[in-house]
C-alpha cells in the first residue's frame, strides 16, 4: 500500500512539472526528456509513470482542467445563481489567464493554447482538451441562461451568442497578454466584458452596480500606462 501511494505521490509531482512546463513551453513542447530533468529523475523514471508523451499530455490536460473547476468553477456556485455568478466563473477565467499564479499553474489559458497546437491534429490529447472545453462552456452557457431566467439578460439573444462574445474577449485578452505583453490587456477585457454585459442586460442601469463591482479588481490590477508612441506612416 505504501509502494503504491509512493508511485501515486511520484506520479502527481510529475504532472505538477509537466503542468508548469506546460504554461510556459505549450503541450507540444513537454517530452518525457524535459519533465525528467526538471524533476531530477531519468527518462525511464518517467516512462514507468507514462507510457508515452501522448499519456503525459493527456494527463496534464486533466490535472489543468480538475485544477480550473476547483478554483474557477467550484467557488462561482457559492455564488447567487444569475449575473452574479456568471460574472465570477468570467472574472476567474480572465485571472487565471492574465495573472500568474505560482501555486495552481493555471496562468495562460491551457484551454486556449493547447487549441492554437491540436486544432487540426486528430488524437487523444484533442480529444481531452475539447472534453474540458466543452464542460466549461456548458458551465457558462448554464449561467447565462440562469442570468436570462432571473431576468437580467434579455430573454431574446441566443445564450449561444452572448457565449460567443464573452468567450472572445478571453481570447483577445490571452493573445494580448501572453503574446503582445499589453500592459492594460486585463483592463481592456473588463471594459469589453462590461459592454457586453450592458448591451444585453434587461435593465442596464440596474445591473451595472453589480457588474462593476465584480469587475473593479480586473480594473484595478493594473495601473495605467504611459500613451503610446505615434505610428509614422
Amino acid at each position: 500500500m505504501a509502494k503504491l501511494a509512493k508511485g501515486a505521490q511520484t506520479r502527481a509531482a510529475i504532472v505538477d512539472a509537466a503542468l508548469s512546463l506546460a504554461a510556459q513551453e505549450g503541450l507540444d513542447g513537454l517530452s518525457l526528456g524535459m519533465v525528467a530533468l526538471a524533476m531530477g529523475m531519468s527518462k525511464s523514471g518517467v516512462f514507468a509513470h507514462f507510457g508515452s508523451r501522448e499519456e503525459l499530455q493527456c494527463s496534464v490536460v486533466r490535472e489543468y482542467h480538475e485544477r480550473f473547476e476547483r478554483e474557477i468553477f467550484v467557488p462561482a456556485l457559492q455564488v447567487p445563481r444569475g449575473l452574479a455568478r456568471l460574472l465570477h466563473m468570467a472574472t476567474g477565467w480572465m485571472g487565471s489567464t492574465a495573472q500568474p499564479n505560482d501555486a495552481s499553474r493555471l496562468y495562460g489559458s491551457l484551454y486556449i493554447s493547447g487549441a492554437v497546437e491540436f486544432d487540426d491534429r486528430p488524437g487523444d490529447v484533442r480529444d481531452a482538451l475539447s472534453e474540458s472545453v466543452r464542460i466549461w462552456m456548458d458551465a457558462m452557457r448554464r449561467a447565462i441562461v440562469q442570468s436570462q431566467t432571473e431576468g437580467q439578460l434579455r430573454s431574446d439573444v441566443a445564450p449561444d451568442q452572448v457565449l460567443f462574445e464573452l468567450h472572445g474577449v478571453i481570447l483577445s485578452l490571452h493573445y494580448e497578454t501572453r503574446f503582445l505583453r499589453g500592459p492594460l490587456a486585463l483592463k481592456h477585457a473588463a471594459t469589453a466584458l462590461r459592454s457586453v454585459l450592458l448591451r444585453y442586460a434587461v435593465h442596464p442601469e440596474r445591473e451595472a452596480a453589480l457588474i462593476d463591482a465584480a469587475l473593479a479588481p480586473c480594473l484595478a490590477a493594473q495601473p495605467d500606462a504611459a500613451a503610446p508612441a505615434s505610428v509614422s506612416v
